[in-house]
């Protein structure tokens, strides 16, 4: 059996559940929750368009590490729920869908779709294609007004959900079963720290972030902010270092024909993989190293036939997914999801073992209506009635969308009967066997293309039911959320407090921002620069799915795509991969790793962070000894911090000058 990686090992230390709990949600977390809502969003979706930077947890932990500062040179110490509170308010802010309404108004005008001729089939409940509407760049218009009020509803039922199904699993796991849920400390152990460490006059924490976010700061002025404000005062922006990356292709093409080779200059890759597990890191070098030698040799067989000299690396890409690696990709996430639950049960009977030993006690029932005093619990019928109207909103919602709000073909519609499967049979048992999973050994099920499969399968034709909202989730993650939450001391009345909250600052923030970037250019254009290039791309590979079940018996670009064999071939190499590396006991990490650099999602990406690991391993962890492993995810905090912070100052430039009303000479 492979051995369980020692660095995945370091997160498994355990928390006792406090006597006690708190209410985090106050005057104060409100205040941090509008800093967030009003800087640091339209900062993560500007940086996101233009060097596809994914700010994530680490503006949180960004937050949470300021106001901690802020808060200890007023002399006040912040306890562990107030923390946990700022910590949930920031991540669903940056979190929310701010860029869903720039997305959809980019597919409806996609270059990739209209090839495919899937425009035609897009509802306008979910966009309006008229070229008029389109062109004015506002979403203040009235063909807007249904497509934003359903993007709302949606946004509303997922977070009601949160306290639906999710909140069950978590009563039955940990409080009927007792399972000792081994992630969940990690986030409740930062919090502690923090807690800690805001009545003392100085911390590593606080000096290591700095050096952080001075490096940030510095990168940021040359990769992000050089460009943005210049091209904001002049007609054509300054680049100091391409962005967001520099197609070689067309010099290696003679020697590496189909291969796209693309070098990225962005040390967010590099700050990366200094913080992300070595292993994962090694194998994902090995498996582009593997593409080096695997992709001439299938255009020397005739496999990437697709592909044509002078291309470059996007269209390489596209032509490849369409030869092979849409079929072959698809194998590979089947043979992680084998693995994964193949590791995952050989744990499972390991702890079930370790518990037997131990004199672990049987499933107490009891608990499901006794709950902890003072936790602030729900009591269980209102959370089995907030999933069971969720659900129900879901499958109604779309079907009508679906089936009624959308032109049908070929007398086809897509059952009733398999929208209430996913909602009351593969949601709940997935979810289930998933929340258990991550009660004991720390990991969840995943099981790829289950969705894509029983739309194809369903004989439905037409193009809603991708854009519809669909009742098919795997809810341990929220399980984990509230033991982490119990962990805390925080009582969970706390969350629906910040729920109410939140979620008007996120309906603003969406609309707003989004109006405001799309005044500012086209989305993408050349002031965008990752959206520019990779967002075709991007629906080129939806799309291809998307055609599975367009109505017509002509042969759709994913029939064309999908081969069983290219299928087969990808489940048997990672298979094999893994295979070998048990063998010689070597990381589970890294058959993760070799499989994300065989599919070719991120090859610009790679190199940088492999260097980061490297000299994360051996250069970093010589310096700082065992404490690296802390000091790197705080450097990483404030290295993404910094190159936010001077985003933030660029975008304000930006959208000063776009602003200006220029009067006439």
């Amino acid at each position: 059996m492979m051995r369980e990686d020692r660095e995945f090992q370091e997160f498994r230390d355990l928390m006792q559940r406090p006597d006690k709990y708190e209410d985090g949600f106050n005057l104060r977390t409100v205040i941090m929750a509008l800093f967030v809502g009003i800087l640091m969003t339209p900062a993560q979706m500007y940086m996101q368009l233009v060097a596809g930077i994914e700010m994530g947890s680490a503006a949180q932990w960004v937050t949470v590490i300021l106001y901690v500062e802020v808060a200890r040179r007023s002399f006040t110490k912040l306890k562990r729920p107030e923390i946990f509170v700022l910590f949930y308010m920031c991540g669903a802010v940056i979190h929310s869908p701010g860029q869903d309404l720039l997305w959809r108004q980019f597919i409806v005008q996609s270059e990739e779709f209209r090839k495919m001729g899937i425009i035609e089939f897009i509802p306008s409940w979910y966009a309006p294609n008229d070229p008029d509407v389109l062109g004015q760049r506002s979403f203040w218009k009235i063909q807007w007004m249904l497509p934003i009020g359903i993007a709302i509803f949606t946004m509303f039922i997922q977070r009601l959900d949160h306290f639906g199904l999710g909140y069950v699993m978590y009563r039955l796991t940990a409080d009927v079963e007792d399972l000792p849920f081994p992630m969940a400390p990690v986030q409740a152990m930062g919090m502690t720290a923090l807690a800690d460490a805001s009545d003392q006059k100085d911390t590593w924490r606080w000096r290591t972030f700095s050096y952080g976010a001075m490096a940030g700061v510095a990168f940021g002025a040359i990769y992000l902010a050089v460009p943005n404000i210049t091209s904001a005062i002049f007609s054509e922006g300054l680049r100091i270092l391409p962005l967001p990356f520099v197609d070689l292709t067309g010099y290696t093409e003679r020697y590496l024909p189909a291969m796209p080779v693309l070098a990225s200059f962005d040390l967010t890759f590099f700050v990366t993989g200094m913080v992300l597990p070595f292993w994962a890191m090694v194998g994902s070098f090995i498996g582009l190293l593997f593409t080096l030698v695997f992709n001439p040799l299938l255009y020397k067989v005739g496999v990437l036939d697709s592909w044509r000299e002078g291309v470059g690396a996007i269209q390489t890409i596209q032509s490849n997914t369409m030869d092979f690696y849409l079929s072959f990709s698809i194998g590979l996430g089947l043979a992680v999801a084998v693995i994964g639950i193949m590791h995952m049960m050989s744990k499972y009977k390991e702890k079930k073992r370790e518990f037997a030993d131990q004199g672990s006690p049987k499933m107490q029932w009891s608990k499901l209506f006794e709950t902890p005093k003072g936790r602030g619990d729900i009591p269980i019928w209102v959370a089995l009635g907030i999933y069971l109207f969720s659900t129900c909103s879901y499958i109604a919602l779309g079907y009508w969308l679906i089936n009624v709000a959308s032109p049908t073909f070929e007398g086809t519609k897509f059952p009733l009967w398999l929208l209430m499967f996913y909602g009351f049979v593969y949601t709940p048992v997935i979810s289930y066997v998933s929340t258990r999973m991550e009660g004991i050994v720390g990991q969840q099920v995943g099981i790829p293309f289950v969705r894509e499969a029983t739309f194809i399968l369903s004989g439905y034709k037409g193009a809603a039911v991708w854009f519809a909202p669909i009742p098919m989730y795997d809810y341990a993650r929220q399980a984990q959320f509230f033991k982490t939450t119990e962990l805390t001391g925080t009582k969970f009345t706390s969350l629906i407090k910040t729920e109410i909250l939140i979620f008007p600052i996120m309906m603003v923030g969406m609309m707003l921002f989004s109006q405001f970037i799309w005044s500012i250019d086209n989305v993408p254009s050349e002031l965008f620069p990752y959206a520019n290039e990779f967002w075709e791309l991007r629906a080129y590979q939806q799309g291809l799915i998307f055609t599975s079940t367009l109505p017509g018996e002509a042969a759709s670009p994913f029939r064309e795509a999908f081969n069983p064999y290219y299928l087969g071939l990808g489940f048997a190499l990672a298979l094999a991969v893994y295979t070998v590396l048990a063998h010689f006991g070597l990381p589970i990490f890294l058959v993760y790793g070799v499989v994300r650099g065989l599919d070719q999602s991120v090859p610009h990406a790679i190199i940088p962070m492999f260097i980061g690991a490297l000299v994360g391993r051996f250069g970093c962890r010589k310096w700082f000894g065992d404490l690296w492993p802390q000091y790197r995810i705080v450097f990483a905090a404030g290295f993404v911090a910094g190159v936010g912070l001077i985003s933030m100052f660029s975008l304000g430039i930006v959208f000063m000058s776009k602003s200006v009303i220029k009067l006439p000479m």
